[in-house]
């Protein structure tokens, strides 16, 4: 690889080091002083975005829909056989896709209160979100400290590395029971507890990931580095760290929806009274009464897990605008 021309000269050891991050940090595809894409080409891209996410939404309402339809044409068997659909087609076990979002509308009792269901579901949602939220960024940190510890010392790769795999064998509905009687016996909040839960599905993809990405620079950068006596920190902050970010970030969307898959089940296990693992346990144990309500229940952790996905997402075009600024401002 050849690192990109740099006009003018180095004036002491940061300048070099810079230019090194400076081809990290380079998008690739894109000369570091190629222009930004114009407003209109940015309109398109987020309309297409838009158009995307409404034409999969209908498929999906289509799909449904059709099968719905199907199973009672056909009585639940596949057309022209005698072969029995693999799920029932009754309105129990499959609400039409109106009577779920109708059922976003209709007022329900949340104590002393009476509000939509579209409105308990978020207040449900935002709960659910901090702790996602935290146990997002104990992993985050927990993640990214164990990659950092295991590129420094080789021993604590081969003494950690293991052990970290084998802590994604253990299910996850053996776990949080364990975490919340373990966090009582601590006096900790219920909160904190079930953000231990979230915390434990999401540091496992980050460190490796970032582990991986540390470990990605070429030898002849990282002979570069050493060869101007860079000290162990510059190196990590100048060089593996840059080339981590195209490893981090895809971790990073994974654990973020992982953490409010692990807050959920956390709510189920603690079994505490508010967040979108209580609504759907509630709504579980009367689903022969209001099956859309169960649905529209997993329909909003589903949007939540997309919102943070889209929350690390944006985070990581920020991070790459700024780079870009950088970049130029490096070269010029």
């Amino acid at each position: 690889m050849v690192l990109p021309p740099v006009r003018g000269s180095f004036e002491n050891d940061e300048d070099r080091f810079s230019i090194i991050q400076c081809f990290w940090d380079r998008p690739k595809g894109r000369s570091p002083n190629g222009r930004d894409p114009s407003p209109m080409m940015r309109g398109a891209k987020a309309f297409r975005m838009v158009a995307t996410v409404l034409v999969s939404i209908f498929l999906l309402v289509a799909i449904w829909e059709g099968y719905k339809w199907m199973g009672g044409a056909t009585n639940g068997t596949w057309p022209a056989t005698s072969l029995e659909l693999p799920a029932s087609t009754d309105d129990l076990t499959m609400p039409h896709a109106a009577d779920i979002a109708g059922e976003l509308f209709e007022e329900i009792r949340d104590g002393r209160d009476r509000l939509p269901l579209s409105v308990f579901l978020i207040k449900k949602a935002w709960f659910t979100l901090q702790e996602a939220a935290i146990g997002f960024a104990l992993g985050l940190t927990i993640g990214i400290g164990l990659a950092v510890l295991m590129l420094r010392w080789r021993v604590a790769e081969r003494g950690l590395l293991p052990w970290i795999n084998v802590s994604q064998t253990v299910p996850l509905i053996a776990l949080a029971p364990i975490i919340v009687t373990w966090g009582r016996q601590q006096n900790l909040p219920d909160l904190l507890s079930i953000s231990l839960i979230a915390t434990y599905l999401t540091f496992f993809p980050v460190a490796v990931s970032a582990l991986r990405g540390l470990q990605s620079p070429d030898d002849a950068h990282v002979e570069l580095m050493r060869s101007y006596a860079a000290p162990w920190r510059t190196e990590l902050v100048k060089l593996r760290l840059p080339a981590a970010r195209a490893y981090l970030f895809p971790a990073l969307k994974i654990a973020a929806t992982l953490s409010v898959v692990g807050a959920i089940v956390g709510e189920i296990s603690i079994g505490t009274k508010t967040g979108l693992g209580r609504a759907i346990l509630n709504y579980a144990q009367r689903y022969a009464v209001f099956p859309e309500r169960l649905y529209a229940s997993v329909i909003g952790a589903a949007v939540l897990g997309l919102a943070v996905f889209g929350l690390v997402s944006l985070a990581e075009r920020l991070v790459v605008t700024r780079s870009q600024g950088a970049v130029e401002e490096v070269v010029r």
